[in-house]
C-alpha cells in the first residue's frame, strides 16, 4: 500500500474533553482487531482489489497515519484509505482548493446540503443507481426508508442519486438559549419570558456589575444571542445560509421581512447603550473548535444561543457512568467545562425563546437533513471501486450488530471502551480516553455519516426533558436551486453587511428599505422565484 502522507496531521486545537458521541460518525460500526472479538465476522472481501479510496469526513483533529481502526477497515475490505484531514471550520474553503487543483476525493463528504447541485454541476460527482445504492448499502437504505422517508429522494438531481442524505436524528432540538444564573441571581432577575423582560436583563447585566469587579466590561448579548431576537420576530438572519420562512403558503427570505426592521430598531438602540458586545462584528467564537462561545466563557456576555445541547451539560444534569460501570453524576462540558476552569463559581441555566410583540419566539434550529455522502466523479472509473465505497459506507454507519456499531464509534471494546450493561444501550469510555478531545478521529472511528437511528444513550434521554423540540426556527427551503448556488454567497455578505451596519449606526434604519430593494436586484428576485418554484413542487401545494 502507498506511504498514507495525506494523513499528516494539519491542525491542533486547545480543547476540553469531548463528551461521548460528539464526532459525526452516527451508528457506525466496526469491531475489534480479529484476536479482540469473537463475534467478529471474517473479512468477506479478502479477495477484493486493493483499491486507493480517498476519504472526507468529519473531523476535530487529524486522522493519524497509524490510526487503528483505520488499519482494521483497511484489512477487512483489502482497501488503502487515503485521508484528507481538512479542518472543519475551514472544510468548503480547503475542499475547493483541492478541487481546483484537480483532485477529488472518492467518499465526498458534501457539510452543506445546498451544495450537492453545486458539485453535480462542477462534474465531480459519480453518478449511481438506486439499486446499487439498495444491494451495497442496504443497512443504510433501510434506516433511511424506515426512519426518515421523507428525506430518501433528497439525493436526486433530475431524478438521478448523486448523494446519500445524512440524517441527524438529534437535529429535532434546536439550539439551546444559555444565560448566567449567577449574574441573574446576583442581579435578582428571572429567566426573560417575553422581549421587554429581556431587554431589561441584558440592561442590568451590561450596567449593574454582575460579575462584580467594580470595573463596566459585561454586556448583555453578541452575535449568536441576536437570531434570539430575530426568532422573536420569527426570523433566523445570522446563520451561514439564506433562511426562508413561510408566509401565506409562499416561501420569503427571513432577513427581508419588514418585522426585522422592528428586531433592527432594538438592537440599535442597544449597540448605542452599549448593551451589546462591541466585538459582535467578529462573532464568539476566536478559534479553535467552532462551537464555543468564548465571549460567553471569559465573562463578556451574559447570554448566548451558540452551540448544542451537548456543548452546554452541567455537572450533576444526569447521572452518567464512570470507567468502573458505577453510575456517577455527569461532568461538565465543552462551553460549561471552560467557564467553570475561569470563574469556578459560574453557573448557566437555559431560557425558553423569549416572545416578541406578537407572540412569536424561536431559536436557529437546523434540518434533519445534516449533509449528504457522495462519491467522487474519478471513483466511476475504476470498476467494482464505488460498489466497495457503498460497503465500506454501509458497514460503517448502519451495522445493525451493536457492538460493531459501538466498535466504529467508539474503538475497540476492552480498550477504548466497555458497555454499562448487558442491555448495551450506555457506552463506558475507558481512561485515558474519558478525558482525552476528539480521541475519535486520532484512532480512526467515525469514518462512516449519521444514520437516522434516534440514539438511546442518558444523554438524549436528558436533552428530551429540556423541551428543546419545540420553539425551533427551521429553513424552509432545504434544497439547492441553481441561482441560489450563483448567488448566495454574495447575497449573504450583502445582507450581514447591511445588518452590521444598521445595528452599529453606520447606517440609519431607513437604509433596511433600500437594503431589501438592492437584495432583490443584486439576485434576490431569481434567488426567491426559483425557491419559491422548488416549493410548489415539493411541499405539497
Amino acid at each position: 500500500m502507498e506511504k498514507k502522507g495525506l494523513r499528516r496531521g494539519m491542525f491542533i486545537f486547545l480543547m476540553v474533553a469531548v463528551l461521548a458521541g460528539i464526532v459525526v460518525g452516527g451508528y457506525a460500526g466496526i469491531s475489534m482487531f480479529p484476536s479482540e472479538a469473537e463475534h467478529l465476522q471474517a473479512p468477506a472481501t479478502s479477495g477484493a482489489p486493493g483499491y486507493d479510496i480517498s476519504w472526507t469526513m468529519h473531523q476535530n483533529l487529524p486522522v493519524s497515519e497509524d490510526a487503528e481502526m483505520v488499519r482494521y477497515v483497511e484489512q477487512k475490505f483489502n482497501v488503502n484509505l487515503v485521508f484528507w484531514n481538512l479542518e472543519n471550520n475551514k472544510y468548503e474553503a480547503l475542499l475547493d482548493m483541492k478541487l481546483a487543483q484537480g483532485s477529488i476525493p472518492d467518499l465526498f463528504r458534501i457539510r452543506q446540503p445546498q451544495d450537492l447541485l453545486k458539485y453535480q454541476q462542477q462534474g465531480v460527482l459519480a453518478e449511481f443507481p438506486e439499486e446499487m445504492l439498495e444491494k451495497y448499502a442496504p443497512n443504510l437504505t433501510k434506516a433511511i426508508r424506515e426512519n426518515a422517508p421523507d428525506y430518501r429522494g433528497y439525493g436526486k438531481i433530475d431524478g438521478k442519486y448523486y448523494g446519500i442524505p445524512v440524517i441527524n436524528p438529534t437535529n429535532k432540538y434546536r439550539i439551546p438559549v444559555v444565560y448566567r444564573k449567577d449574574w441573574l441571581d446576583k442581579l435578582g432577575l428571572p429567566v426573560p419570558q417575553t422581549l421587554s423582560e429581556f431587554e431589561k436583563v441584558i440592561y442590568a447585566f451590561a450596567n449593574g456589575d454582575p460579575d462584580d469587579n467594580g470595573i463596566k466590561d459585561t454586556y448583555g448579548l453578541s452575535s449568536e444571542g441576536m437570531n434570539v431576537v430575530f426568532g422573536a420576530f420569527g426570523q433566523i438572519v445570522f446563520a451561514d445560509q439564506l433562511y426562508f420562512g413561510v408566509k401565506e403558503q409562499d416561501l420569503v427570505i427571513g432577513a427581508l421581512q419588514p418585522e426585522m426592521k422592528e428586531a433592527l430598531q432594538y438592537l440599535s438602540k442597544w449597540y448605542r447603550d452599549g448593551v451589546i458586545d462591541p466585538e459582535f462584528i467578529t462573532g464568539e467564537n476566536k478559534g479553535g473548535y467552532k462551537h464555543l462561545s468564548h465571549s460567553f466563557i471569559n465573562g463578556a456576555i451574559g447570554m448566548t444561543s451558540m452551540g448544542n445541547y451537548y456543548h452546554w451539560i452541567q455537572d450533576g444534569d444526569y447521572q452518567s457512568w464512570d470507567s468502573n460501570g458505577e453510575e456517577t453524576p455527569v461532568e461538565a462540558t465543552f462551553n460549561v467545562k471552560e467557564l467553570s476552569a475561569i470563574n469556578p463559581h459560574a453557573q448557566i441555566v437555559f431560557g425558553q425563546p423569549f416572545s416578541g410583540p406578537e407572540g412569536k419566539r424561536g431559536s436557529k434550529a437546523y434540518d434533519l437533513l445534516m449533509s449528504f455522502a457522495a462519491i467522487g466523479a474519478d471513483a466511476a472509473k475504476e470498476p467494482g471501486k464505488m460498489e466497495m465505497i457503498l460497503q465500506i459506507l454501509d458497514h460503517v454507519s448502519a451495522n445493525p450488530d451493536p457492538d460493531e456499531a459501538a466498535s466504529m464509534k467508539y474503538g475497540i471494546q476492552g480498550t477504548h471502551w466497555q458497555w454499562a450493561s448487558d442491555s448495551k444501550e450506555d457506552v463506558i469510555l475507558l481512561p485515558p480516553y474519558d478525558k482525552t478531545f476528539s480521541y475519535q478521529n486520532t484512532i480512526g472511528t467515525g469514518l462512516g455519516i449519521s444514520a437516522p437511528l434516534m440514539a438511546a444513550e442518558r444523554r438524549e434521554k436528558w436533552a428530551a426533558t429540556l423541551g428543546l423540540d419545540q420553539d425551533g426556527i427551521y429553513n424552509a427551503l432545504t434544497a439547492a436551486t441553481p441561482s441560489l448556488i450563483k448567488y448566495a454567497p454574495e447575497l449573504i455578505k450583502q445582507k450581514n453587511k447591511a445588518y452590521i451596519s444598521i445595528i452599529t449606526g453606520d447606517k440609519p434604519l431607513e437604509y433596511f428599505d433600500a437594503f431589501v430593494k438592492e437584495f432583490m436586484v443584486a439576485g434576490g428576485a431569481q434567488v426567491l422565484q426559483e425557491a419559491n418554484d422548488w416549493y410548489s413542487r415539493h411541499a405539497g401545494k
